[in-house]
């Protein structure tokens, strides 16, 4: 690798024609914004074409170089910012990460590309996980080429919009805090503002060509520091923390793993027991200045939103969740655990006995379960105006017909109250913040 001598601020007049491969993407919109604010001609390259100019591109199909040779002209730098944690059944790592970045970079020695920047992941040379294997042999494909290219290897990257930062400030947002047991494992989280900077001062013709960047933050954290700095940023006060062992984060990586498209596997657990840390001397002197430290990622002009966010981002689940197991537990003891006379003795209490009472019986206890699994697989808010109705019409009839239970020591009266606020809430909330 080049060494990192000093980087002028002179870049070429704008406007350069750049292609943003992932332009989609978290990272990628981000290159894209940054770039076309600086004054450059920003082609996008989306899997879904919906701007003037898009690129259609499919990294799972485009794998040989001839795919991409009209789709260079004119281009003047390439930026590759696609990427996947968890392979799909339409996403494989190799094809994703290595065949057609590859054919693309060939096309791009054939086109007359100038420079090509290649957005790896920190660690990737020294990494035995397919994600990071399949990173490391586009990034020596690259290097094999005759064409300028730098190398971007970033660590965890964080962002207001970032996926993987929504969930960190998510779990920081917790009462309390489940941790993986991780040893001495550090992390160097890098602000997308620093990372979208480097890629423009990579494109520099000034800069130095052909390095391999290590893109990190500006000090490393523990995972519990890491989360103490997004809560303490968000306004949150010192929460408890729970240590889950290795052992059980580990089982847990291989039931995840069964769910198609998950976060959790075998192999990224193995990826967070590594780390993820770096010396900053190179992204400093590609800046030009120090990178963000953690705790300057949350500004106090976005902590309210971020923090509405997180917590959002878990509470209306749980309660959601906590909803369905109300209805479904209910359907369960009315048709299978209840003695069945004593229940058709109340309905006596309304007037129904017979096979209308046995129907209204089971057929309330197969209305709960319904209303429970549309908890989980269809939240809207017509759901939470028939389920606040339905309580509302049983404790009606309850309260008239059987008077008793509304001084039952057990309360199973007044316990409806906590529902209906639950519903209401949920009435109120928008879809999940998820970003």
């Amino acid at each position: 690798m080049e060494a990192l001598n000093g980087i002028t601020d002179v870049f070429p007049k704008p406007p350069m024609k750049v292609l943003v491969c992932g332009a989609s993407g978290f990272i990628g919109r981000s290159i894209c914004r940054h770039l076309a604010s600086s004054g450059h001609l920003v082609v996008r390259g989306v899997r879904r074409p919906s701007l003037p100019g898009d690129i259609c591109i499919d990294y799972s199909a485009d794998t040989d170089s001839h795919q991409w040779r009209g789709r260079l002209e004119g281009i003047g730098v390439v930026v590759n910012a696609v990427g996947i944690i968890a392979k799909e059944r339409r996403a494989r790592f190799d094809d994703i990460h290595h065949r057609a970045p590859a054919a693309l970079f060939a096309a791009c020695v054939e086109a007359g590309v100038r420079r090509v920047i290649q957005i790896s992941a920190l660690g990737a040379e020294l990494g035995d996980t397919p994600y990071f294997k399949s990173k490391h042999a586009a990034d020596r494909m690259l290097m094999s080429l005759p064409i300028e290219w730098q190398i971007l290897r970033p660590s965890l990257v964080y962002g207001a919009d970032g996926v993987s930062a929504s969930m960190f400030r998510m779990l920081a947002s917790l009462p309390v805090i489940p941790v993986p047991e991780l040893g001495q494992a550090h992390f160097q989280p890098i602000h997308i503002d620093d990372l979208v900077v480097g890629v423009e001062r990579a494109m520099c013709l000034a800069a130095p060509i052909r390095q391999q960047i290590d893109m990190v933050g500006g000090s490393p954290v523990s995972y519990p520091a890491m989360l103490d700095g997004y809560r303490r940023s968000m306004g949150f006060d010192r929460p408890l923390y729970l240590t889950i062992p290795a052992p059980v984060m580990a089982c847990a990586a291989k039931l995840s793993a069964l769910i198609p498209g998950a976060a959790l596997t075998p192999d990224n657990w193995r990826m967070l027991q590594a780390g993820n840390a770096a010396d900053k001397t190179a992204v400093t002197r590609l800046l030009g200045h120090p990178p963000k430290p953690i705790d300057q990622f949350i500004g106090p002009a976005c902590a309210e939103l971020l923090r509405l966010r997180a917590l959002s981002a878990w509470r209306t689940p749980l309660l959601r969740f906590a909803l369905a197991l109300v209805w479904i537990v209910t359907a369960c003891v009315s048709a299978f655990i209840y003695p069945p006379a004593d229940s058709l003795a109340l309905l006596a209490r309304v007037g129904l006995s017979g096979w209308p009472a046995e129907t209204a019986l089971y057929g309330a206890s197969v209305l709960d379960l319904v209303m429970g699994v549309a908890c989980i697989t269809y939240p809207r808010r017509a759901l939470w105006a028939v389920q606040a109705a339905l309580v509302l019409g049983y404790s009606t009839i309850i309260s008239i017909a059987i008077p008793e239970f509304l001084s039952h020591p057990f309360g199973p009266m007044v316990k409806n109250l906590p529902i209906l606020a639950i519903l209401f809430i949920l009435c109120a909330e928008p879809e999940s913040w998820t970003t």
